[in-house]
């Protein structure tokens, strides 16, 4: 509970899902009357059980505010991730958070699952009893799969109670997935007509409309030659003739199985699992009469979708480019406006703003906290100004409710719809996330989550890597035209940025001029001192000359000892050298080092017009400047001597 909010955490995968949007949309009607809000943490992809599969996504399952809810409830075979699951109940536990996981059992929660062995073995029995036939084929999941396997083992049953011999030629692997299942319905359509099985029996209701398209492409009617069968009760069975018989698994008896366990568990505290029995549904691709019940609305999203995409892939594109190229981050935000980024919030990684290092690359940034603060809420576009002034401190925790964050999202569970998290992640590092805040259910909303989510995720990292591209260039620039030692321009620096100005009208037949600097006793430093000593003179003087002339000034080493400045426009050379002296009086009161740095200057003014030789005027500055050093040295001989 955070400020009197009861919350509750739902973690699964793909909202715009029909089957999973009902679910949200029934639970979340059941806990809003409770009076609960729903926080819903989503990856837009399975992770179909590969444990150790990069998919960074799943990140946004590390940012569930275990200090604040009341309770988790895991869609596992949404998910598809024990390895998931079972962090998330380990968290959970630590936190006396109780969890209900759907679809799955595990220890330490309560757990309420479809009684999909009873199902499948209705539609099999359905087959095999009903339809009397004696040649069936098994199109099954994933090889050593848990629900494959399963459902291979009641085949099998069934075969053996009605007198059926087995033998393994009566089973292909379609893996679930419509893909992998062409490839295996491939190599079973190679068999001759005599061959080919009475009925295929599905694992999936998705491989069962591969397998009848297949067929149908053949040259095989269904179910007048073949009879096929599904299972789940996807809502695609109906978008095809002839419709697939399955079973259903009603996703909102699901939900108010949910709620109800879940409201037991919390005034309980007893764990427990349930069994939800699933709706056989007989249809044409086994012979029966049609069976169609799926809801108006799904072929109003379908349209809607289907017009709409286009032009939103178009927008997002836009969106996308113009965050790319933003000049600073203020920018950017102001570029993720659109609409189709509304109603959403954008978190990340203040650390990502960090010019001086590759986020995406350097392991030590991800080593410590995230810092997380807004950079675009789309009811209230103005709020980067704030984080960007530098006006509020917060105590960073890395989590959905990080405290410069976390009033906002409070605030926006008031409306009764779920908030729904993405993760933010760019090269397969995940660096924010967004939360949606839709003021109703339309499924057409949940589906854009997708794409804008991909779309914010490029447009920010885009942005991220091209500033830490164009610091290094920066960099590689600086290098090139500057002089290491002292961060003077260096030749090459000087002579492009002197032509540069020399074409600019306001430069011309202007005053102009140059002022060289030498150090005093470079070599005494260097022989009695080190050389690093004398390098230290060396950026001293480099740094009074710097200070002392105008700031539109071109400062130069070409090496040695000698520095210069180039001074355009009207100035007073006797004050500059003032400067240059007085800084380097202060400097040598301060610090502390065994021998005083002092330079003899000289100087000569001119204009800057086409006659202007820039060589020639170096060399008489230069000459100035030794005339200079020379009367140094001839006065500290008298001086010795004690002449004058």
């Amino acid at each position: 509970m955070l400020q009197d909010k009861r919350l509750i955490a739902l973690c699964t995968s793909r909202v715009y899902d029909p089957q999973i949007h009902s679910f949200i949309v029934n639970l979340n009607e059941r806990l809003k009357a409770a009076g609960y809000a729903m926080l819903i943490f989503t990856i837009n992809s399975d992770i179909y059980w590969e444990e150790d599969r990069i998919a960074t996504e799943k990140y946004i399952f590390e940012l569930i505010p275990y200090e604040h809810i009341d309770a988790v409830i895991i869609m596992d075979e949404k998910i598809k991730s024990h390895k998931i699951a079972t962090r998330i109940i380990e968290r959970a536990t630590m936190h006396n958070v109780p969890v209900v996981t759907t679809d799955g059992t595990y220890m330490g929660s309560s757990g309420i699952v479809f009684d999909y062995e009873g199902g499948f073995e209705k539609v099999v029995r359905h087959m095999i009893e009903f339809h009397k036939v004696r040649r069936p084929h098994m199109m099954a999941g994933h090889r050593n799969n848990e629900f494959s396997e399963r459902r291979i083992s009641i085949f099998k049953k069934v075969l053996k109670e009605n007198n059926i011999p087995f033998d393994s030629s009566m089973i292909s692997y379609g893996d679930f997935w419509a893909d992998p299942c062409r490839i295996a319905m491939a190599e079973l359509l190679k068999r001759s007509a005599d061959e080919m099985p009475e009925a295929i029996i599905c694992g999936n209701d998705i491989m069962a409309i591969t397998v009848t398209e297949m067929l149908i492409e053949a040259g095989y009617r269904v179910p007048e030659d073949i009879l096929i069968s599904g299972f789940d009760g996807y809502d695609e069975i109906y978008y095809i003739t002839p419709k697939i018989t399955t079973s259903a698994c009603d996703i909102n008896k699901m939900a108010e199985g949910t709620a109800d366990l879940l409201f037991e568990l919390i005034k309980t505290g007893q764990k427990r699992d349930i069994k939800i029995e699933t709706s056989f549904i007989p249809n044409q691709s086994c012979g029966c009469p049609e069976h169609s019940d799926h809801p108006e609305i799904l072929r109003n999203w379908f349209k809607e979708s289907f017009a709409l995409i286009n032009d939103d892939n178009r927008v997002l594109q836009m969106v996308t480019s113009s965050m790319q190229m933003s000049k600073d981050p203020a920018e950017l935000a102001k570029n993720m406006s659109s609409y189709k980024t509304e109603s959403l919030m954008a978190v990340v990684d203040s650390n990502c703003f960090n010019d001086d290092i590759n986020y995406f690359t350097d392991d030590s940034i991800h080593s410590g906290l995230k810092r997380f603060v807004t950079v675009y809420d789309s009811e209230y576009p103005e709020i980067y100004s704030d984080w960007f002034a530098g006006d509020q401190e917060y105590e960073y925790t890395e989590d959905v409710f990080s405290p410069s964050v976390r009033d906002r999202l409070i605030e926006l569970t008031d409306r009764g719809y779920p908030l729904i998290f993405n993760c933010l992640d760019f090269m397969n590092r995940p660096f924010g996330f967004i939360c949606y805040y839709f003021d109703n259910y339309h499924i057409t909303n949940y589906a854009y989550t997708l794409s804008v989510t991909n779309a914010v995720s490029i447009g920010i990292g885009g942005y991220i890597n091209l500033k830490y591209q164009s610091m290094l260039m920066s960099k590689m620039d600086e290098m090139y035209r500057h002089d290491s030692l002292t961060g003077l321009y260096n030749r090459t620096g000087f002579e492009n940025a002197l032509a540069r100005l020399r074409k600019k009208p306001a430069y011309r037949d202007k005053p102009v001029t140059v002022i060289m600097s030498d150090l005093d006793g470079l070599k005494y430093i260097n022989d009695t001192f080190g050389h690093a000593e004398g390098d230290n003179a060396i950026q001293t003087i480099a740094n009074a000359l710097f200070d002392a002339v105008p700031e539109n000034s071109l400062s130069t080493r070409f090496g040695g000892d000698e520095v210069f400045s180039v001074v355009f426009g009207d100035c007073d050379p006797d004050a500059i050298l003032n400067g240059i002296d007085s800084y380097l009086e202060a400097y040598n009161s301060r610090s502390g080092k065994p021998y005083s740095v002092s330079t003899s200057s000289g100087y000569i003014t001119s204009v800057l017009d086409r006659s202007f030789d820039m060589s020639t005027a170096i060399k008489e500055a230069d000459e100035q400047m030794y005339l200079i050093k020379n009367r140094k040295y001839a006065e500290r001989g008298s001086r010795r001597r004690g002449e004058g």
